[in-house]
């Protein structure tokens, strides 16, 4: 089969579209022939170096994709050759074929196609066990999304508010801040000229956000920490803005605050598999429903996965970036 290597830490140059050994399902995984894989921060991380995979995961880029089955490992039972499905990697994605283990398996919401479907496994996880599952966002409350026009940001603004939650985003330009009230968002704050606490508190009546996503860490921290309401959840999935701050304890004990710190790769495969289970009991129906759907900003073939990180890179996109596999009738760019 093809893969996109990583042919050394760097720039998007880096990664090239090269011959490689084709994976074989192990006890409990099943090999899946991708049709899409969609692009998540942690692959430009591991491109330049800073995000190596998890032991024994793949070493192609790639946490989420979509495709057929093509063979079932020993121990799977629930799903068939030819089924079409969704999955949540630990890597491995950016190429034609990939080995994952069967509770990490979604089956495509209806109404979607395998494209659309791509977008989904990494973000819907992140978002429901974060959002949902740790910080405890209930139907009433105000969620803040740091950079609401990200595909984790696209994907929270409509869950919660499907859930009954307002959402708040901030973003960097005036067609971003658009996008995401388009998508639900009712509070939306440019971070280039705007003072996120201030116009949260406003917003609120000045009680602040009960949960806040949050994507930048060190930078954002003590600003995060002020913009929370009472007994309000600072979510962090993403070091962005660092690794490193001061925090005055006093303020947030004062809010009867917590700061809450999450990631998706690293968990073992059990825990991977209740999330999945959760996210397919809670998010699939509305997705299945057509409530909201994954937002793809373009499709670009593979082989060109290195013009997919230069995009990424210059956050000019909203939402997901998807890469198809050539040859799948799906390798073609789309607004």
């Amino acid at each position: 089969m093809k893969a996109i290597v990583i042919t050394a830490s760097g720039g998007p140059e880096v990664l090239e579209w090269h011959d490689v050994p084709d994976p074989q399902p192990q006890p409990g995984e099943v090999l899946i022939d991708v049709v899409a894989a969609a692009l998540n921060r942690a692959d430009l991380l591991q491109r330049q170096g800073f995000y190596d995979p998890p032991p024994g995961v793949s070493l192609y880029p790639g946490l989420e994709c979509a495709g057929h089955i093509a063979a079932l490992g020993p121990d799977v039972t629930g799903w068939s050759v030819g089924d079409p499905v969704c999955a949540l990697l630990s890597g491995g994605g950016y190429a034609q074929r990939v080995a994952a283990p069967a509770g990490q398996l979604l089956p495509v919401p209806d109404g979607l196609d395998l494209t659309q479907a791509a977008a989904l496994p990494e973000v819907a996880g992140t978002v429901w066990s974060t959002v949902f599952m740790v910080a405890g966002l209930r139907e009433g409350e105000t969620l803040l999304v740091h950079g609401g026009g990200s595909g984790i940001g696209t994907f929270a603004i409509q869950l919660a508010t499907a859930f009954g939650a307002t959402v708040a985003v901030t973003a960097g330009s005036a067609a971003k801040l658009e996008r995401c009230r388009e998508l639900g968002a009712t509070i939306t704050i440019n971070y280039r000229d705007e003072d996120f606490v201030a116009r949260i508190r406003e917003a609120t009546g000045g009680r602040g956000a009960n949960v806040i996503l949050d994507n930048m860490g060190a930078s954002y921290l003590a600003r995060n920490v002020d913009a929370l309401a009472l007994s309000g959840r600072l979510a962090v999935i993403g070091l962005q803005g660092g690794r490193r701050a001061e925090l005055d304890l006093g303020v947030l004990w004062s809010k009867r605050g917590a700061v809450l710190t999450t990631s998706l790769r690293s968990r073992p495969p059990e825990e991977k598999a209740a999330i999945v289970a959760s996210v397919r009991k809670n998010v699939w129906p509305l997705l299945a429903d057509g409530r909201f759907r994954p937002v793809v900003d373009r499709v670009l073939p593979m082989p060109d996965a290195a013009e997919a990180h230069r995009v990424m890179e210059a956050s000019e996109h909203v939402g997901k970036l998807v890469l198809a596999v050539p040859g799948t009738g799906q390798d073609s760019e789309e607004g």
